[in-house]
């Protein structure tokens, strides 16, 4: 097997596993506050992640890093998991998703003002045509689906993004396995802090469902991490639209829903937006 080859199938893994994690938080967020859904995202897959740090780089690594972006972080995967747990309450998966891939644009549009990056009027173009497709799938006209879950799912979006770039500076100093594991761990603190005082018992019936969270997130963690590792990301990053069709099914098997057509034409927007900017940020890097 060729290393692109397994780099490609680590990804389609990784979209899998983790759209496999996202059904189990829509199902957790029906009984359990959004705070408390984030935390225990966070608890389930630490064991795992602990495990796996250790054993490929050992305890060095996760004590010497960058505290300040590591904290921010933290702040941030609680915000993001947060919001989606709130938006999971009502939105289908496949609406959730739709919204959520709006996030490679506003990273190209942060990395501006953060990074100091140069972006062209193509990539601006690209993300101005995104932003479209949002509105699009977000109707604030018509039926009203400008509601307060698909504001939660932009607002998880601008945190995964914000995130994201932070990652960008973190990846000159620190390893892979420190900003997976001190992630994990500042979200579980963060979060079961904001969560404690509404705390709810866990259901008996909910146990297997925080083992499928735990395995799967640390799964698709491990297989992100490899195809990104093994394969360049205009080649992996594309794949993770791959997302929206694992959310149509699920969708439909435990829910029996399907997307209309408008969410389908914002959904299909946003994606062409999204892989013109991948494509375009690889034939810069070539030059």
């Amino acid at each position: 097997m060729t290393i692109q080859l397994r780099g490609v199938l680590c990804m389609l893994g990784a979209v899998a596993t983790f759209s496999l994690m996202d059904m189990g938080l829509k199902f957790l967020s029906m009984h359990y506050a959004p705070a408390q859904v984030a935390a225990l995202r966070g608890l389930a897959s630490w064991p795992l992640i602990l495990c796996w740090a250790l054993l490929s780089g050992g305890v060095g690594q996760l004590i010497r890093v960058r505290w300040s972006l590591h904290l921010l972080r933290g702040v941030l995967a609680v915000v993001m998991l947060a919001a989606f747990a709130y938006a999971l309450q009502s939105l289908p998966l496949a609406e959730a998703y739709a919204l959520f891939f709006v996030a490679p644009l506003m990273i190209t549009a942060l990395s501006v003002p953060i990074l100091g990056e140069q972006v062209g009027w193509r990539r601006w173009s690209a993300i101005g045509v995104g932003l479209i497709g949002t509105v699009v799938i977000l109707r604030p006209s018509g039926r009203g689906m400008l509601s307060l879950s698909g504001l939660a799912m932009i607002a998880a979006a601008f945190a995964y993004s914000v995130s994201a770039i932070s990652v960008r500076a973190l990846g000159r100093t620190d390893t892979t396995q420190a900003m997976v594991f001190w992630m994990l761990t500042l979200l579980s603190l963060f979060a079961t802090a904001v969560a404690w005082p509404q705390w709810q018992p866990i259901l008996r019936q909910d146990w297997w469902l925080l083992l499928g969270v735990g395995v799967s997130g640390a799964i698709g963690q491990y297989c992100v991490t490899e195809a990104f590792r093994e394969t360049s990301a205009s080649v992996v990053a594309p794949l993770e639209y791959t997302a929206l069709v694992w959310a149509l099914g699920l969708d439909w098997l435990f829910f029996r829903t399907l997307p209309d057509a408008m969410m389908l034409l914002g959904a299909g927007i946003i994606v062409l937006s999204g892989l013109y900017l991948i494509s375009r940020e690889s034939a810069l890097k070539a030059k």
